[in-house]
């Protein structure tokens, strides 16, 4: 152990992993304390990764240097790329995973990182000095120093969880919450609130009927989540999903509880999710449906252990079990342990600068569920771009940040310490205006670079980028050059719905048709066939990248257009220029947010609730004087 670090990460969560990880990697001593060192990475949740916008985080995190889709793709049990039927701006790759394999892999990873150490204890209380970092105070009375410190805490400070009138203490179940923390970092003027969440129960999958079940199959072809993945790699052995339905019967059941429900009765007040509400908030917002959709899911490659996605509850046990058993296949199901509501403390976002250090304490970052969102992958986001500027800043070099055009990670953090949260935040690719620019499949194409000219990508990670434009801009110039003759293709075009060529033309104009895909063609012509098998089991994302590029290039450069033109105003910087309290030409709540937020642009002033666009004439020609 070290007398003092560089920095200290608190919590090996997702945000903790990613940001130790990071910060580590790019050479600072880093040290991560954790309450269980068993339970790194925990998928305390559901057991999945990505998702709609959220599966082009993980790419993102990957294409960064980060780990969340290399250990991904070493735990997935079902693969699944969503919103196929629609454009490539919405496809979202999709991952079950084996949990414990998930979280041991992290463990593994993380203790092969020079610079990283380990302590297994509960961080109390922090070292603040003249409004600066120091280090922090552990439960054992141990102190350690460091020149930044990144506070991941999930759902662990004051964590409280209900379980219809009964209430334990604790950060996740069967684990001690924080307390000592919010109250200190209160004194110095933070202010911060309570949000809930919740998880269903999990189940016995040796008594469910899965004959009464509707299986769900994950993909034949699987792409892999890193851009680092070896093709050559096997994965683990792939499972089904399977769709239930509630019914009246169930519901009847359900509602049976709401008395006791601690939703409902007073008991918890803080704000829970929308996008992922408990069942019997279903049946109360939603009182005229009469099933809602579940979605069974397996913990694990070979456990027994299932996870049933939909049914989240804080009723009491027996009602969620008797209610459970009313459902077609669980007429005898057997539960491990049954859901569970859990409120925490959270800080509102709006209170740090885009690289997630803090405005009031210097060199303390916060990243994940501290910050009032919610998933896996927001959390490892804001985790590793916490970590790069806790190590960037140390070593007196500029801030790392990611615009709204660049990542989806931009967008995540400009949303929230622009506009901050009232409720947990989750991604959505209809947050991003860019969501052209910000596809899955050219994440390494955004990111990798920039990652690698500051240090964390590795050489590695960038050749094989270089190698894969270069493959891919190959592959788009044969298409441009070669022919696509009547006597070959005009069968194929035939089957397919779409118009026979009346001469020949570019192969390039055949691929633009949106019924036609590369994939349809490759058998009509040799060449490309050979073409492609020199690109081995990496050929169909060199597919997909052209394809995407010749499809759509005039959507793309039209959104670039209009994306440069609003870079326009990111690139005045406002911070600390102007004193809004004497600027009476703003509007009222317009002068009280910009006194609160302090953007550090035009661009992030404009996106201010309750900025309006004439707020904005106002601050342009203030500058302009």
């Amino acid at each position: 152990m070290l007398d003092k670090y560089d920095v200290i990460v608190v919590w090996a969560g997702h945000a903790g992993c990613e940001a130790a990880a990071a910060s580590a990697n790019l050479g600072s001593n880093t040290l991560l304390i954790t309450i269980d060192m068993n339970k790194i990475a925990q998928m305390s949740c559901n057991p999945a990764m990505g998702g709609v916008a959220k599966g082009q985080i993980v790419k993102e995190i990957d294409a960064l240097g980060g780990y969340a889709g290399i250990i991904t793709d070493k735990s997935m049990i079902q693969y699944r790329m969503l919103n196929m039927s629609k454009g490539p701006a919405m496809w979202s790759p999709r991952a079950q995973c084996d949990r414990m394999i998930f979280s041991a892999e992290w463990r593994k990873t993380l203790e092969n990182i020079p610079n990283l150490d380990f302590w297994q204890d509960s961080v109390i209380d922090l070292i603040i000095e003249n409004e600066e970092i120091k280090g922090v105070i552990t439960d054992l009375g141990v102190k350690f120093y460091s020149k930044s410190v990144i506070l991941t805490t999930g759902t662990f400070l004051n964590g409280l969880m209900h379980i219809g009138q009964t209430k334990i203490v604790g950060g996740r179940i069967s684990e001690p919450a924080v307390s000592g923390l919010t109250e200190r970092l209160s004194e110095y003027g933070f202010t911060y609130d309570r949000m809930k969440t919740g998880t269903p129960v999990r189940i016995d999958g040796r008594t469910i009927n899965f004959d009464k079940l509707q299986a769900q199959e994950g993909d034949d072809h699987i792409m892999p989540f890193s851009y680092l993945h070896n093709y050559n790699d096997t994965f683990l052995n792939q499972r089904s999903c399977f769709i239930a339905y509630t019914d009246q019967d169930v519901h009847s059941s359900l509602k049976t509880g709401l008395d006791e429900s601690p939703l409902y009765d007073g008991t918890i007040q803080s704000i829970g999710p929308r996008y992922c509400p408990s069942i019997e908030t279903k049946l109360v917002t939603f009182p005229d449906k009469d099933k809602h959709q579940l979605f069974l899911e397996p913990e694990g490659e070979d456990t027994i252990e299932y996870y049933l996605n939909g049914f989240s509850s804080s009723l009491p046990w027996k009602v969620q079990l008797d209610s459970l058993r009313k459902i077609e296949g669980f007429e005898n199901a057997k539960i491990f342990r049954p859901g569970y509501a859990i409120e925490y403390d959270f800080f509102h976002p709006t209170q740090l600068n885009n690289t997630l250090e803090t405005k009031l304490i210097k060199n303390l970052y916060f990243a994940g569920q501290i910050n009032g969102t919610t998933g896996y992958e927001e959390a490892g986001a804001q985790g590793i771009i916490a970590g790069i500027n806790a190590h960037l800043k140390n070593n007196k070099k500029p801030e790392f940040t990611l615009n709204r055009d660049q990542a989806y990670i931009g967008v995540l953090i400009d949303d929230l310490v622009t506009k901050g949260v009232d409720e947990p935040y989750r991604m959505f690719t209809s947050r991003a205006e860019f969501r052209i620019l910000l596809r899955q499949d050219n994440a390494d194409v955004r990111l990798t670079e920039i990652s690698y000219n500051i240090g964390l990508a590795t050489k590695e990670r960038f050749e094989r980028l270089k190698d894969k434009i270069a493959k891919r801009d190959e592959l788009i110039q044969y298409f441009k050059k070669q022919s696509a003759k009547q006597e070959i293709v005009n069968d194929t075009l035939e089957k397919l719905g779409t118009s026979k060529l009346k001469q020949s033309i570019k192969l390039e104009s055949v691929i633009a048709r949106p019924q036609i895909k590369v994939n349809d063609l490759i058998s009509l012509f040799p060449r490309l066939q050979e073409k492609l098998e020199t690109f081995g089991k990496q050929a169909q994302e060199i597919i997909d990248a052209a394809e995407i590029l010749l499809k759509y290039s005039g959507y793309i450069e039209r959104e670039r257009i209009i994306a440069d033109k609003l870079k326009r105003l990111e690139n005045i910087r406002i911070d600390n220029k102007i004193d809004y309290a004497n600027l009476k030409s703003l509007s009222t709540e317009a002068r009280q947010k910009l006194i609160k937020i302090n953007p550090k642009t035009i661009g992030q002033a404009s996106r201010i609730s309750g900025v309006s666009p004439s707020d904005i004439s106002v601050l342009l020609v203030f500058i302009g004087r």
